[in-house]
Parts: structure tokens; sequence; C-alpha cells
């Protein structure tokens, strides 16, 4: 008798556990399962924190980097006041704003384009340091983002939870990884 009480218990416990895997995979089909959605947004909000927390966060420079950042912030400034100065030159003194102007007519054109080129290459080269500096940041985004979610392993069953998953990316990108070898 004790021995078909345990076949029975096992027998029941194993069929109900498949009822209620069952169960729960279809409500999750209709319903979202809440504390997976309480855990993801956790998570989204520890990201956000880091995020904001590694913005904050100043390196230690010297005296000589900061006085060449200052500099470097100098020119676009120094532009514009300068544009706005000279309508306000041309507004208050006629003759000598056209005193101006004349001689920047007897500047000669390769001057001129020479002028061109360094402000073009400069503004470029600014632009393309921040646009790599914005690069790298999004590349070391994803590479966290994939380290986190891990890869649907097919041994365990669809309800089950995330993290008992093995482990590595869930969405692989062939063009990613190859362009990243090739750069470093």
């Amino acid at each position: 008798m004790g021995m078909n009480t345990g076949l029975i218990g096992g027998g029941a416990s194993t069929l109900f556990g498949a009822w209620r895997n069952m169960v729960v995979e279809t409500v999750e089909a209709f319903r979202e399962n809440v504390e997976g959605r309480a855990a993801r947004d956790a998570d989204h909000r520890a990201d956000v924190l880091s995020q904001f927390a590694a913005e904050m966060v100043r390196e230690r420079r010297g005296g000589w980097d900061r006085f060449i950042d200052g500099l470097n912030r100098l020119p676009r400034p120094l532009m514009a006041f300068g544009t706005l100065g000279l309508i306000v030159a041309a507004m208050t003194d006629p003759a000598w704003f056209a005193a101006r102007m004349e001689g920047l007519a007897l500047v000669p054109e390769p001057l001129w384009w020479l002028m061109g080129a360094i402000v073009s290459f400069y503004f470029g080269a600014r632009m393309q340091a921040h646009g790599q500096g914005f690069e790298r940041e999004m590349l070391v985004a994803l590479a966290r983002m994939r380290a986190r979610v891990p890869e649907p392993d097919p041994a365990v069953p669809k309800g089950a939870a995330r993290g008992q998953s093995s482990g590595g990316p869930v969405w692989p990108n062939a063009a990613l990884e190859d362009w990243q070898r090739t750069r470093g």
C-alpha cells in the first residue's frame, strides 16, 4: 500500500506540474508576467542610473589639458560673436566697416582657400572625433547588453525563468562580430 501511494503521489505531482506549466504558458500568452516585468524594470532603472553616473564622472586632468580643452572650445563662439560684431560695426560706423572690407578684398584668393581648408579640417576633425566617441559608447553599451541577455537553452521549457539558460548573446550579428574582430 505504501508503494502505491508513493507512485500515485509522484505521478500526481508530475501531472500537476505539467498542467501548471501549460496553464502558465497559456496565461502568459495573453497577460504579461508581472514578476518578469518588475525584474526588467529594475534592470532598466539600474542601467539608466549607471549611465547617468558614468556621464557625470570627470577625468582627473592636469592644468595643461584643461587649458587646451578651453582653447579648443573658443573658435566657434569667437566666429559667431565676431560675425555679430561685424554686423554691429557696419550699422554703427559704416566708414570704418567699409575700410576693413576693402582690406579683406585685397587678400589673395589662394589665401582664402587655405583658410577655408584649415577651418573645414578643424571642424571636420572635431565632428569625426565626437562621432567616433559616440560610436564607441554605443558599441560598449551593446556589448554590455548582449553579455547580460542570455541565449535561450533548448533543454529548458518555454515557461522557465530566463536565468536558467546557457548564457551568451540572444541576437548574434555576424557582421558586427566580424567588424569588431578587424578593429581590435
